[in-house]
C-alpha cells in the first residue's frame, strides 16, 4: 500500500499543478528526489528506421545497468501514462509510436484460453499485474508486448489507442521505456539533456537525472553573479566619484582662500593738495 501511494505522490510532483512540474525529455533519465521511486527513461525515436525490436530494446536498457519496464500495479501504470503525455506534450514534435514493455512470453503458436497466463516479465518480477487492450492478448506470433501510443488513430473497440498494452511480433520496430532503481546518490542535473534520436546511440546516451530542490537553486544563484559584479562595480563607481567631489570642495573653501589684502595705500596722484 505505501508503494501505491509512494508512486501515486510521484505521478503528482511529475505533472501535477503547481511549479514543480517536470518536463520530460526523450533519451532522459528521470529520477525522482525522494530516491524511492525507481528511475525511467523514455527512448523515442522520430523516424520509424531508428526504432529497435524487442531485444535491442532489452539490451540497450540493461547496458545502462537497467532493465526493460516491469509494471507492478496501477499506480506504477498510471506514473508512465503521466510521464508519457509530459513528453508528448504539444509542440515537441512527438506523436505515434508504441512502446516496447518488459513483457513477453516464450513458446510457439499458443492460442488457447491459456495463453494470457503464459506472459513474463523479462526482469522476473512477479508481478501479475496487466492492462491488455480489448482482444488482447491475441497470442499465435505475437510474444512480446507493447505499450500503445497512437494519440492520432482513430479509437477501436476498446477506445484510444493509449496505454494499453498490445502483443506484437518481438521483430518489429517501436521505441522502448527502460526502468532503474532508485539512485542513492543521483547526478547533478544538466540543463540541456541528450536526445536520443539514432539506434547507435542507444549503448552511449549521456544520462540526466533530475535531482531535489537545491542543486536546482545552484542553476539559478550562479546565472545572477554577473548581475551582482556588474551592482558591485556600479555602486563603487559612485561612492568613489562622490568622494573625489567632496576632497574637490574641500580644497577650494574660505578658510583656504587664495584671496589676499595689501597693506600699502595706494597714492592717488590726482588727490594730492
Amino acid at each position: 500500500m505505501s508503494r501505491v501511494v509512494s508512486l501515486l505522490l510521484g505521478a503528482a510532483l511529475l505533472c501535477g499543478h503547481g511549479a514543480f512540474c517536470r518536463r520530460v525529455v526523450s533519451g532522459q533519465k528521470v529520477c525522482f528526489a525522494d530516491f524511492k521511486h525507481p528511475c525511467y527513461k523514455m527512448a523515442y525515436f522520430h523516424e520509424l528506421s531508428s526504432r529497435v525490436s524487442f531485444q535491442e530494446a532489452r539490451l540497450a536498457c540493461e547496458s545502462e545497468g537497467g532493465v526493460l519496464l516491469s509494471l507492478e500495479n496501477e499506480a506504477e501504470q498510471k506514473l508512465i501514462e503521466s510521464m508519457l503525455q509530459n513528453l508528448t506534450k504539444p509542440g515537441t514534435g512527438i506523436s505515434d509510436g508504441d512502446f516496447w514493455i518488459g513483457l513477453w512470453r516464450n513458446g510457439d503458436g499458443q492460442t488457447s484460453g491459456a495463453c494470457p497466463d503464459l506472459y513474463q516479465w523479462s526482469d522476473g518480477s512477479n508481478s501479475q499485474y496487466r492492462n491488455w487492450y480489448t482482444d488482447e492478448p491475441s497470442c499465435g506470433s505475437e510474444k512480446c508486448v507493447v505499450m500503445y501510443h497512437q494519440p492520432t488513430a482513430n479509437p477501436g473497440l476498446g477506445g484510444p489507442y493509449l496505454y494499453q498494452w498490445n502483443d506484437d511480433r518481438c521483430n518489429m520496430k517501436h521505441n522502448y521505456i527502460c526502468k532503474y532503481e532508485p539512485e542513492i546518490n543521483p547526478t547533478a542535473p544538466v540543463e540541456k539533456p541528450y536526445l536520443t534520436n539514432q539506434p547507435g546511440d542507444a549503448h552511449q546516451n549521456v544520462v540526466v537525472t533530475e535531482a531535489g530542490i537545491i542543486p536546482n537553486l545552484i542553476y539559478v544563484v550562479i546565472p545572477t553573479i554577473p548581475l551582482l559584479l556588474l551592482i558591485l562595480v556600479a555602486f563603487g563607481t559612485c561612492c568613489f566619484q562622490m568622494l573625489h567631489k567632496s576632497k574637490g570642495r574641500t580644497k577650494t573653501s574660505p578658510n583656504q582662500s587664495t584671496l589676499w589684502i595689501s597693506k600699502s595705500t595706494r597714492k592717488e596722484s590726482g588727490m594730492e593738495v
